[in-house]
């Protein structure tokens, strides 16, 4: 009977097992796991496991007493490695794991790899669940399948579940995913984001890990409650217009025994070498990207959050990581690939394969590259030698500005072309500017604390700092907390520092925060060509003498054209004069010294009229007055244009 029930219940093909032993089964997720079933009357779960060197696999749970042997499953004829079997009076909310039995007799307790729910931790168990929801995105979709938002303007709000606001009338317990849902895209419609990324929230036995250590690939944390809450915070982003991006890990893994290491008594997921299989920065292992079988588990990891939960964007973690083979090691730690070289070429093609595989299901969503060297093409097309990534994080231009930033004014003239390099390689690959969560913690101080002088100069600079950023070519990304300029550095553990926004400063910055987004929003010369070399044009980026930069952002239309610049001095630039494209009156339209984010309020309000005085290779030019430590966007006036 139980033979039988097998051979009705089992939905694995002869072709799902093809696709799967050649990396080339993307939907797993549909074949692999817990499914409730019902069987001739009888209602349970069908379980599916890929251990193919163990020497007995079985289910364990509360349905069955955490028995060993009640339960055994059945390795399938066709060598792929797979156990499966039907247990009846299994249904859902059951918890369960595999108990495996190594060749050499000894037993192991794993949870499910494609489990779609696990106990909150510190509890280890899988959970028999399902994904039935009933979505109301169609609009969202729909937008997001006319166009593109590459060809948008992309504002990112970069959060923690875990810390953006707790509830401190419990504790600071952690707000659920329902609860968020009631708050988070509220505020970020009100700042006026784009997107939401958020870090990793499959599941990790570590909080301290902030989801970068991941045992559950295919269940969202049950820290803060279903997954189904997760959708209802998903919807609710959407249907207020935000995209969702998750950060995907698909570069390293945890230790824990109940997880994928050392699965079925061999190295199955890592590499067996540690020198190829173990990380020594993060004490995790590596997964065997030239194993076929998971390629299509990772792969198809990707495509169920696109699939199950509508995400719009994946960030994929430590790509240099996976790059090198040499990555953090010494000489003598790592071994070099066929060729002799330092290049992890199975590593390489499984991320062309990936971005093929997410562009072939999901053509319009995008895959992010957090990848930290000048790897060549990480965001050209794989038919070219490239990645196949839509962005890459720019961490040339965040390590340089923020090292610029953190300069005394006085020295700032020493290193003006510190700032002004990224221009250099700006189109070489299409950018994300990260002011991200990596630096805001382990010491580094908050985006504030970073910059020097007193409290208003403090907060002038990061005024100054964001505007350079909207100005600058790429897409923007924004850690949470820095909108408001957060005090503290990040602290995974705790609330943000919401008081903070009492302060008429930090209302300031998070007012300017607001407004550049929106300004970003309405301008096309800030996105229409965010990633061509044509969208923008130097004025000036010598003037080391007054630390001042000044440089156009380019669209078709000339009239929609703007002029950024910026002094990076506490020092009134007064009668400062710089060449602009076309003769006639141009309008001051953002000032960062703003009365109403806290500045001194120097700012113009008249129309300024060139003169044919030529300056910065031009016929004609302007004098300015420009703000201390502030950045002024000019535009081409169009109600005077009567020349």
């Amino acid at each position: 009977m139980v033979e039988k029930q097998q051979q009705v219940v089992s939905t694995i093909s002869d072709f799902d097992i093809e696709l799967f032993r050649s990396g080339k089964h993307y939907h797993l997720y549909n074949k692999l796991g817990a499914k409730p079933r019902t069987v001739d009357g009888t209602s349970g779960a069908w379980f599916g496991v890929w251990a193919p060197n163990a020497l007995e696999v079985s289910v364990i749970g509360d349905f069955n007493g955490w028995d060993r042997a009640a339960n055994v499953l059945r390795l399938r004829a066709d060598s792929s490695g797979i156990w499966e079997g039907f247990v009846p009076e299994v249904s859902k909310g059951s918890l369960y794991k595999y108990c495996i039995t190594f060749k050499n007799g000894h037993q192991v307790e794993k949870g499910d790899p494609f489990a779609l729910r696990w106990e909150a931790p510190p509890a280890t168990a899988s959970v028999v669940w399902d994904l039935e929801f009933e979505w109301t995105d169609s609009i969202w979709l729909d937008k997001r399948r006319a166009s593109h938002a590459l060809n948008g303007p992309i504002s990112i709000y970069e959060v923690h579940i875990g810390s953006w606001r707790r509830v401190h009338q419990q504790e600071g317990r952690f707000m659920t995913y329902r609860e968020l849902a009631a708050e988070l895209p509220e505020y970020c419609s009100y700042m006026g984001f784009t997107h939401v990324e958020f870090l990793p929230l499959a599941e990790h036995p570590f909080y301290g890990s902030w989801g970068y250590q991941i045992t559950g690939y295919f269940a969202p944390s049950s820290r803060y409650g279903s997954p189904q809450d997760l959708m209802v915070l998903i919807n609710a982003l959407h249907s207020a217009g935000i995209g969702v991006i998750l950060d995907w890990v698909p570069s390293h893994f945890p230790t824990d025994e109940h997880g994928l290491g050392y699965f079925d008594g061999t190295h199955l997921y890592e590499h067996s070498d540690p020198r190829q299989g173990f990380h020594p920065d993060w004490q995790s292992l590596i997964f065997n990207y030239g194993r076929h079988e998971v390629k299509s588990f990772l792969i198809s990891n990707a495509m169920f959050w696109l699939d199950k939960f509508h995400i719009d964007g994946l960030r994929v973690d430590a790509v240099a990581s996976m790059l090198y083979l040499d990555y953090s090691r010494k000489e003598g730690e790592w071994i070099p690939n066929r060729f002799g070289g330092r290049e992890n070429l199975e590593a390489i093609e499984f991320l062309r394969e990936f971005n093929i595989a997410v562009h072939e299901f999901f053509p319009d969503v995008f895959t992010v590259a957090e990848e930290s060297t000048a790897w060549p093409g990480v965001t050209h097309p794989t038919g070219s030698g490239g990645l196949g990534f839509d962005l890459k994080w720019m961490m040339g231009w965040m390590h340089d500005s923020l090292s610029y930033f953190q300069k005394d004014p006085v020295y700032r003239s020493y290193h003006l072309a510190q700032l002004a390099f990224s221009i250099h390689y700006a189109f070489s690959e299409h950018f994300v500017l990260p002011l991200s969560h990596d630096e805001v913690v382990y010491g580094k101080g908050s985006l504030i604390g970073k910059m020097p002088g007193d409290s208003w100069q403090q907060a002038a600079n990061l005024r100054l700092l964001f505007a350079y950023m909207y100005g600058h070519p790429g897409a923007k990304l924004v850690f949470m907390g820095g909108e408001f300029a957060q005090r503290r550095e990040w602290r995974h553990d705790f609330s943000l520092d919401w008081d903070d926004n009492l302060s008429a400063t930090h209302r300031g910055i998070q007012l300017l925060v607001k407004d550049l987004n929106a300004f970003y929003q309405q301008e096309p010369a800030l996105f229409e060509r965010n990633f061509s070399p044509e969208g923008f044009e130097w004025i000036d980026h010598q003037d080391a003498t007054n630390s001042v930069l000044a440089w156009i952002r380019k669209t078709a239309e000339k009239a929609d054209q703007l002029i950024f610049i910026a002094n990076f001095t506490p020092v009134v630039r007064e009668n400062y004069r710089i060449g602009v494209p076309e003769p006639g009156f141009y309008r001051e339209i953002f000032n960062t010294d703003n009365l109403k984010y806290g500045g001194s309020d120097l700012i113009c309000g008249e129309a300024i009229e060139s003169y044919p005085i030529p300056k910065h290779s031009r016929i004609h030019s302007i004098a300015l007055t420009l703000p201390p430590l502030g950045a002024i966007i000019l535009k081409y006036d169009k109600a005077f244009d009567w020349l």
